[in-house]
């Protein structure tokens, strides 16, 4: 049997890095966890470091102002994996990924790297709106950095979390399920993609040692969790056995009010339109070059949106 890749994950306290750890380890990697120096005070981000060493990580320092430390710790491993923020209303480093891409360029023992990525297929959002369309352009330079320096990659797209989408009936601006009213983007009927964090992670640690994922983008597309808003409503009443008051927000208002924003809230609603109203993510097959998790590992029992739902009763 092969020798699973050691791994480097890089942002591991964050909200989907924490879950990439619990993974890797949960599958068998020898993980190395990037810390910061820069962590100072933040306690909880030192006690969840702590956790992952009690649980069998490595934890490695380093730092994005700090390049030879990058270097030195991407030569520990074989699997680098970035999963620092690409959300502005959190904080958005997306292109400090440059620093890392170099950092595996001059270490030259990485056998495939992942970026941050796990939202929407930015190639696929050349023609997206502003502001929200700087989240897809910085990605795409992160990309071609990586292609023009020859390191293997994954692209894993894992389109929407569920905590975000889910927990507020896609609404934006929320994240707990009402029970009495929901406001429907458009006729509600765009398909979109919900996805469990921990079923991101999980599909992300197995396509590392995977040839069939090497170079390409990986879509994460559960089967049974492609559904309108509206279905997403439906799940819910019938779960609370009741039906919600139901209003409708048409495109233009949508806009509209979006222009009230700041530039974070406006970058981050931009990328709901697209989704919501368009339906940029279900709304194109697969092609050549990509694959399909659920297809590849059939063995993973991924979360129904209905099962995620339960949760909130």
């Amino acid at each position: 049997m092969a020798m699973k890749s050691k791994v480097l994950i890089i942002g591991g306290t964050g909200y989907l890095g924490k879950r990439l750890v619990k993974a890797s380890l949960g599958q068998g990697h020898e993980t190395y966890v990037l810390h910061r120096p820069e962590i100072g005070v933040d306690i909880e981000k030192v006690q969840m470091l702590l956790s992952f060493k009690q649980q069998g990580a490595h934890l490695v320092s380093g730092s994005f102002s700090d390049q030879q430390s990058l270097v030195n710790a991407v030569k520990l491993v074989d699997v680098v994996i970035c999963a620092i923020s690409g959300v502005h209303i959190r904080s958005h480093q997306i292109l400090l990924q440059l620093k890392l891409v170099h950092a595996i360029k001059e270490a030259g023992n990485v056998k495939r790297f992942l970026p941050s990525e796990f939202g929407t297929d930015p190639a696929r959002m050349e023609n997206a709106m502003e502001p929200g369309r700087v989240t897809f352009d910085d990605k795409m330079v992160v990309r071609r950095a990586i292609e023009e320096a020859g390191i293997p990659f994954t692209y894993v797209s894992a389109n929407c979390f569920a905590g975000y989408f889910l927990g507020g009936l896609c609404q934006p601006g929320f994240i707990l399920p009402s029970r009495e009213h929901v406001s429907l983007l458009g006729d509600g009927n765009q398909k979109a993609i919900y996805v469990d964090e921990d079923d991101i992670a999980t599909y992300t640690i197995k396509t590392i040692d995977d040839p069939r994922t090497l170079n390409k983008t990986v879509y994460i597309r559960p089967p049974k969790n492609i559904l309108s808003q509206r279905e997403v409503v439906q799940i819910w009443e019938n779960l609370i056995g009741k039906e919600l008051h139901k209003s409708s927000i048409s495109a233009q208002e949508f806009l509209a009010s979006m222009k009230e924003q700041n530039y974070a809230e406006q970058v981050g609603l931009t990328h709901y339109y697209h989704v919501c109203y368009e339906g940029c993510l279900a709304n194109f097959e697969i092609g050549e070059g990509a694959e399909e998790a659920s297809k590849l590992y059939p063995e993973v029992k991924y979360t129904s949106v209905e099962d995620y739902m339960k949760r909130y009763l």
